[in-house]
């Protein structure tokens, strides 16, 4: 007689840590890029389609990290990391720098490392950056989305709104036209 077995529960997710704008230096600025390197490896839409090499990611990477407070510029980061210090996703506030929008930020490079995915992290950083434009003053925020990659539904389930839509704006491959997403979330 066998005996019945019961799987074991999954280990709880270690918490995590979610930073705005932590001190830009070396080893935070190589795990943004590699982090920004296995999302696209994995499908993500982030501004690239896979395959990519850091180096294809780095220049990119320059000009938004070039751009955040921590350098002087106009946008905020937010990490989220686990006990070690892994980073396990990440996002940009981007300031578009126009008085007339000045009310309202633009998620950018919104990414959740794929060994995270699933765990609750892109939530995590979506609280924090409601909570990070909150403090800065901001009455909404907006974001694009490729179109046919699901993630409309997940922005949907926080609170965003699709508000407008490019047909076929983005070509990620011959014959692979996407839309283009707007989505919005009132604070």
């Amino acid at each position: 007689m066998s005996a019945a077995t019961t799987p074991a529960p999954a280990p709880a997710a270690a918490p995590l840590d979610v930073a705005l704008d932590p001190p830009l230096d070396a080893a935070l600025e190589d795990a943004l890029l590699a982090c920004w390197v296995d999302v696209s490896n994995a499908g993500g839409a982030v501004g690239f389609v896979p395959p990519v090499t850091a180096d294809d990611v780095r220049p990119t990477a320059a000009k938004v990290l070039g751009r955040l407070s921590a350098r002087g510029g106009p946008d905020h980061l937010l990490v989220a990391r686990d006990g070690a210090g892994a980073v396990a996703g990440w996002l940009v506030l981007e300031d578009r720098e126009h008085r007339l929008t000045g009310h309202w930020r633009t998620l950018k490079r919104v990414q959740v490392h794929p060994s995270r995915q699933g765990t609750g992290v892109g939530g995590l950083l979506l609280r924090a950056a409601e909570d990070a434009a909150r403090t800065l003053g901001l009455e909404a925020l907006h974001l694009t989305v490729r179109g046919g990659t699901g993630t409309e539904a997940f922005y949907a389930r926080h609170g965003y709104v699709e508000v407008g839509r490019v047909p076929r704006a983005l070509r990620v491959a011959a014959g692979d036209d996407r839309d283009e997403v707007y989505m919005v979330r009132s604070l």
